[in-house]
């Protein structure tokens, strides 16, 4: 206090002033130590707080893999004026065929099971008999019964131009002649049909074993024999379906008719897996009811990817009403944030750096720094093949139909743009911290 009194005097004024100054210094320094805190607090927690931030994040082609994440692009879908109708695939009986055995005999091998594709005129099964023997026996034994008739022929000819032999003896030479010679051709056309070739057979060269071919190429969809089992001409051993000529029989109904036209474009997906969506069009609407049902079929050929699809699974379709199609993404594609919604591109564009403000640290740290700095540069472009960017695109929502949804783009992006179709929200959760701590 006397220093106080030394520097200031005894005027109340003076005193008054002095302590009204210090006091407003000590508050100047006290409010910037605050703020240094403050900043320094504020940049630590958002260098090490959680997310990437911003609206761009990275991924490796490990986290990529592992989330099973799949790229595409922008669709064109008529999501906004169709009918719900349900249906069946089929294929026509045109487009499938029953594997039979033209001659009874026991299956000895069986080459197929359902599913399994087979060609034209492939082996699915051989058959044993002790017949198709037998008719190798009379065709080889055919050819020296019409040798010997030939020869009766040839003395009841002689015969008769000497007016010795009776007339009635040459004509039922000739037709014995005549009937060998026709049963050896029928015999030589059976042994055609059984798969052998009759040239081929000899008495050292019997075939024991007929071969059962599949008439046309496609799909085993049923194996109706097994080892063992007796089958003849009227029981198929397996039966063939061309699934590459799909067709989809939708049930509509009555009110609906008037609606459709040939050549709609039809969207349907299967009824146990709504994650795929497939296309047909409209090629014939029926002209009765179906059953006791009220619903007129309607029959639409399948077009572009079959893959996954058998005769006779049930579907669900979207018949377009018009061909006023919207941009479109599948539904796994868009996440919502904060009420709004987004897709995510990928991206050429870099996340947003962060400055590192701890100036003390910088300071007694600058070289090792530097290297460090160096060492990271080197690394970031060693691996910059292996990650992706993504960028947060907000979209608005529209109607959704078959997995899909219609959106309109807040800011445009390139007609070729990837987008994200599944793994959206894993990105999103990345982006934003949730899905853990994130350097």
């Amino acid at each position: 206090m006397n220093t106080i009194n030394f520097i200031v005097g005894n005027h109340p004024y003076t005193r008054a002033l002095f302590f009204l100054l210090l006091a407003f210094l000590i508050g100047a320094c006290s409010g910037r130590g605050t703020d240094d805190g403050h900043a320094h607090g504020d940049e630590h927690g958002h260098e090490h707080g959680e997310g990437q931030g911003g609206s761009i994040t990275t991924l490796t082609k490990a986290q990529i893999q592992s989330i099973n994440l799949t790229l595409g692009q922008l669709e064109q879908k008529e999501l906004t004026a169709v009918i719900k109708a349900s249906g069946r695939l089929k294929v026509p009986n045109s487009n499938k065929a029953n594997i039979t055995a033209l001659y009874g005999g026991v299956i000895k091998t069986l080459r197929v099971d359902v599913g399994t594709s087979v060609r034209q005129g492939a082996i699915i099964a051989t058959i044993v008999h002790p017949q198709f023997i037998q008719l190798q026996e009379e065709y080889l034994a055919i050819s020296s019964k019409i040798a010997l008739a030939e020869q009766e022929q040839e003395r009841q000819q002689a015969l008769n131009a000497g007016n010795v032999g009776a007339l009635k003896n040459l004509q039922n030479a000739e037709t014995e002649l005549n009937v060998q010679r026709t049963r050896k051709a029928s015999l030589f056309q059976q042994l055609r049909l059984m798969g052998i070739e009759p040239d081929k057979v000899s008495h050292d060269n019997l075939q024991t074993e007929l071969a059962v071919t599949s008439p046309v190429g496609g799909i085993v969809s049923h194996v109706y024999a097994q080892l063992g089992s007796y089958v003849d001409a009227s029981s198929p051993v397996a039966e063939v379906v061309q699934n590459n000529q799909l067709h989809l029989d939708l049930n509509v109904f009555e009110k609906d008719l008037p609606l459709l036209s040939i050549g709609q474009r039809i969207h349907f997906m299967l009824t146990n897996n709504p994650n795929k969506t497939y296309d047909a069009n409209i090629f014939g609407i029926g002209a009765s009811f179906e059953d006791e049902s009220k619903t007129i079929p309607v029959h639409c050929a399948v077009s572009g990817d079959k893959t996954g699809l058998i005769d006779g699974m049930n579907i669900t379709a979207a018949i377009s009403l018009g061909e006023v199609s919207s941009t479109a993404v599948p539904n796994g594609a868009i996440v919502d944030a904060e009420g709004k919604s987004y897709i995510f591109v990928v991206t050429d564009k870099q996340p947003e750096a962060h400055e590192d403000e701890h100036n003390h640290e910088e300071e007694s740290h600058d070289h090792a720094e530097h290297e460090h700095d160096h060492e990271h540069e080197t690394a970031s472009h060693a691996h910059a093949e292996d990650v992706l960017n993504f960028e947060k695109i907000e979209v608005v929502r529209g109607p959704s139909e078959m997995g899909y949804t219609a959106i309109t783009l807040v800011n445009q992006i390139p007609k070729e743009a990837k987008i994200v179709t599944t793994g959206a929200f894993f990105i999103n959760a990345v982006l934003t911290g949730t899905a853990g701590h994130s350097h």
